[in-house]
Order: structure tokens, then C-alpha cells, then sequence
């Protein structure tokens, strides 16, 4: 059975490595990959919470993803603008360098300059001011209720490290470079890279000098790349991985019923939407000429009307998801039952809407879509392209790997008509997604409206309650803001996902609600 295994794996490029006899090695596999080293390098859950595992943040999240002192072991604001870190003494890198407030500053600075995809978190910083070596001085532009939350994703990097490395500034993804921390890492986290494969497998190792006390009891860590869903699950369940990140709706009942494993599955605060290229004048893949449909409200609202989304939580994500009509979902802050109605269903009303807007024929357009990034992601695009021919959208699929497919339509190329994302709102509130993907794109701001939607109106509601504090004015704030994006159709939200991993029953893990993975609750043992 094992020999099977390993060869089906070795077919799939995935090069399982069979069980060490070693005490206390996790062996866990996703469909995907990190994609880089550097914790920076992407605006994404997965490559943020693994990296979050040798990178840390001033401050961090516990199990009840509340903010708690991580590297900063405390912090005040002598003025409603300015946040004084005081940094944790005797922490050091893994190489044995010194944490300091040197190594605070270079990160703020590396975060925010070109190459980084992590900006959007610190647009709201003006200045970064040492004060010695264990304290320092963040100033914001305007008083900032949810900088904390804002900036548990930052991890910090060390600047002797970077500077001779030659690693000071990110390589861009979304061109496909690289430096010497795409491969190579070293924080002051838990766990310490052992060896990267891309596309492969990624070993770490405990962190023997981490300044916390470890709840975790492993003694070495396998994460493999096997992107075959059927080739995934069966190594789980003979027990060549321990654990796996993404499971497949279609397998959670069996993998349920299969001795020896546990399923943890609980609702994601993510939303997968759509999303449609409003900027230019004219599509760059459509067979439209000369003008762009996607700018015509109609046709926006055409393309809402003709997914039917609870078809799509029914039987592509079979059941494990939530229709929804807004781009947040419950659990974040701002959200309300009262805006949040699903579109209707209703394909005779986006034809009549299409033909109003001057395409009686419909039209053609390209869907680009990954396959390796969300729950069911090529299948759930599978059916929005059957959906959308039946109003008279034709529509061409075009799915690749997330490695391609983020470089394809993100920043600064935003080379796509019509895309899937998903996204979870760091902060756990609104703002976050409306500054990101929804408020018109401005240096940090919009880094995410890949397809360009602007409303000033939004703009302003976006920037009034960044600095809100009274909390019913500022509700009123998002939900007019909710209003106008629905209204308008600037995108299509689609549902939220579940969570669903599943594990060894001798595997004793910590799930949250956003995604990540914090390797420092794993154990392995009864």
C-alpha cells in the first residue's frame, strides 16, 4: 500500500518522504504552496501564518485571536497619534543577533516599500522613531483605534541579516523575482527553516533560543506540497502525513468515518467573491471591441443575478459554505444581518439587464481562477462559467496554480477582466476590506481592487471611519458603505468557506477561525 502511495505521489510531483524515526516529527501536506520565504512577499493567509512560524509580530494573536504582547511586551500612546513599543529583552534571532529597535524600523520601512504586498497594514503609519535600543515610537497620520490589530501579520526580520544577504527590499512576486530571503529565512519565531523545496517540501525545526515558552512538543516539522486531492487524502489516511490543511468537501464525510482521524472544520471569517475590471476602457480578454461592459452597472448586476450561489454552497462546496451578498461575513466587526441579502437568483432578469445595457447577445470574456488556493476554487469557477452561459456570458476558464495566477492579476499588472479572490480581513473588522479591495486604488490604498471600482462616496466613509471611535456612528459609517458597494455591484460576493482540516487522532491542534496555522499549539501524542 505504501509503495502504491509513494508512487501516485511521485507521478504528482509531490515526492512524499516516507515516516522518519525520529520522535515527534509533524508530517502535514496542503494542495498548495508557501511560495516564498519572505514574509512579505504576499498579501495571503497561508504564506502569512506559515511564515508566521519563524517571523513574529510586536504583537500576535492567542487561541481566541485576541491581541497579546508577542515581541513588544508592552506598549502605550503618550499621544492619540503615537504608539510606544517596548520591546521584550534578550531576544534574538536564531542566528544569535540581537532583536532591537534597529530591526523594528527596517521591517516598517522593507513592509512598506516596493516589492512588499503587506503595505495595505501600515498605510496609516507616518513615522518610525527609535527611542533606544528596546523602545520605539510609531506615529500615525490620524489617530488609529485598530492599529494593534493591524499589525499582528508583520513579522519582524532582522537587518543585519537582510543587509547581508542583500535582501533589504521584497522581491516581487508578481514578477517573478527573487532574492536571497525567497528561499532562506531567519526570525526570532519558535521554528528555524531546516531546508525549502519549492513545490516540494519545507522542514523546520524548533526554535532550541525562543524567548517563549513552548506549547508545542515537536522535534521536527514536513510540510509537502501534494496538490492531487485523492493522493492527499489517502496519505493521511495511511499515515504518511499527520495532518491535512485543505480538505476536500467531497471526502470530509469519509475521512469522518475513517478510524483514527479527527475532522476540524469551523466557519472562516473569508469571502470568495468575483470581481470585474472597470478601469479600462476596454477589456483585455474579451472579444468586446472598443468599450468595456464590466463599466456599465447593468451588466455588473447581470453577472450577480445569474450565479446562483446557494447551487454553488449545495453542491460544489456541499454545504460547507454560507451565500452571502456582502464582502465581509459574520464575525467581523461591522457586519449585519440587515445588509447582508444574497443577490436573487434570477437569470431571465440579468438577460433582460444585459440587453438593456446593449449586449442582447451577451459577450465573451476570460475567467481567470487558481486552483490550488481556496476550497473547491477551479470547481466553484466551473460553475459560474456554466451559470453565466445560460444569460449568454460566454465565458473561457482559465485556472493555473496560485504562483501564477497571483502574479497574473495583482498589483502592479492587474492583468485580468474578470477574477476569483478570497479575502480575510486581518483586523477582524470592516475597514480592512474596504480599504484593501473596495476603496479606489492610491499608493497603499486599493492595493487589492484588482478590478478598479470607485465610488468617492466609499472613498470618504473609508477614511472617516478609519479614525471613528464613537462605535454607533461609526457602524452607521459601514453599513452606508456596504450599501453603496451593493448597490452598486462592485463586485460579487459569492459565500464564506468552511474550514475544514483534518488530523491524526493522535495530533492535538489549534484551529481559528481565520485560517492560520500556528505550529507552537501543535503536539503530537494522546
Amino acid at each position: 500500500m505504501r509503495r502504491t502511495l509513494l508512487a501516485a505521489a511521485l507521478l504528482a510531483g509531490t515526492a512524499l518522504q516516507a515516516p522518519v524515526a525520529q520522535a515527534n516529527t509533524f508530517r502535514w501536506a496542503n494542495d498548495g504552496d508557501v511560495n516564498s520565504m519572505d514574509p512579505y512577499a504576499r498579501q495571503e493567509t497561508f504564506l502569512l501564518s506559515f511564515m508566521a512560524n519563524v517571523y513574529e509580530p510586536l504583537v500576535r494573536r492567542n487561541r481566541q485571536l485576541q491581541v497579546e504582547p508577542a515581541l513588544a511586551a508592552r506598549w502605550e500612546q503618550p499621544a492619540p497619534d503615537v504608539w510606544r513599543f517596548h520591546l521584550r529583552p534578550g531576544v534574538r534571532f536564531s542566528d544569535g543577533t540581537p532583536f532591537t529597535a534597529d530591526d523594528v524600523a527596517f521591517s516598517i520601512a522593507r513592509a512598506r516599500d516596493r516589492g512588499s504586498n503587506v503595505g495595505g497594514s501600515l498605510a496609516s503609519v507616518k513615522e518610525v522613531r527609535k527611542v533606544d535600543d528596546l523602545t520605539v515610537d510609531i506615529q500615525t497620520h490620524v489617530p488609529n483605534p485598530i492599529f494593534l490589530e493591524e499589525i499582528t501579520g508583520i513579522g519582524i526580520m532582522s537587518r543585519t541579516w537582510a543587509e547581508r544577504n542583500n535582501a533589504t527590499r521584497s522581491a516581487d512576486l508578481t514578477t517573478r523575482e527573487e532574492n536571497f530571503a525567497t528561499r532562506n529565512a531567519m526570525g526570532t519565531g519558535p521554528f528555524v527553516l531546516v531546508s525549502r523545496e519549492p513545490d516540494r517540501r519545507t522542514v523546520l525545526a524548533p526554535n532550541p533560543a525562543w524567548w517563549d515558552r513552548p506549547e508545542h512538543n515537536l522535534t521536527r516539522v514536513e510540510f509537502n506540497v501534494v496538490a492531487n486531492d485523492a493522493t492527499r487524502i489517502a496519505a493521511l489516511i495511511s499515515g504518511e502525513v499527520d495532518m491535512v490543511y485543505t480538505v476536500p468537501p467531497q471526502d470530509t464525510d469519509r475521512l469522518a468515518r475513517t478510524p483514527n482521524i479527527r475532522i476540524h472544520q469551523q466557519a472562516e471569517l473569508r469571502t470568495i467573491y468575483l470581481g470585474m475590471d472597470q478601469l479600462r476602457p476596454e477589456l483585455l480578454k474579451s472579444d468586446v471591441r472598443g468599450r468595456n461592459p464590466f463599466q456599465d452597472v447593468r451588466v455588473r448586476r447581470a453577472v450577480n443575478h445569474a450565479i446562483d450561489r446557494n447551487a454553488i454552497v449545495r453542491t460544489v462546496m456541499r454545504g460547507q459554505a454560507r451565500p452571502t451578498g456582502l464582502m465581509i461575513g459574520p464575525g467581523i466587526s461591522g457586519h449585519t444581518d440587515a445588509v447582508d441579502r444574497v443577490p436573487e437568483y434570477n437569470p431571465d432578469l440579468a438577460r433582460r439587464l444585459l440587453a438593456e445595457a446593449g449586449y442582447p447577445q451577451g459577450f465573451g470574456v476570460t475567467l481567470d481562477c487558481p486552483n490550488d488556493r481556496y476550497v473547491n476554487d477551479e470547481a466553484i469557477c466551473t460553475a459560474v462559467v456554466s451559470m453565466l452561459a445560460r444569460v449568454g456570458i460566454r465565458v473561457n476558464l482559465a485556472a493555473q496554480t496560485r504562483a501564477r495566477y497571483f502574479a497574473e492579476i495583482l498589483g502592479p499588472r492587474y492583468n485580468t477582466s474578470f477574477y476569483m479572490l478570497g479575502w480575510t480581513p486581518n483586523t477582524y473588522d470592516a475597514h480592512n476590506a474596504f480599504f484593501n479591495l473596495m476603496a479606489s486604488r492610491q499608493g497603499d490604498r486599493g492595493m487589492f481592487n484588482v478590478g478598479g471600482w470607485s465610488n468617492a462616496r466609499f472613498d470618504e466613509l473609508v477614511q472617516q471611519m478609519a479614525v471613528e471611535t464613537d462605535a454607533e456612528r461609526r457602524k452607521a459609517m459601514i453599513e452606508e458603505a456596504m450599501r453603496i458597494h451593493a448597490e452598486e455591484a462592485g463586485h460579487v460576493p459569492l459565500h464564506q468557506q468552511t474550514v475544514v482540516w483534518a488530523a491524526r487522532n493522535n495530533i492535538q491542534l489549534q484551529q481559528l477561525a481565520d485560517n492560520w496555522f500556528p505550529l507552537r499549539f501543535v503536539r503530537v501524542g494522546n
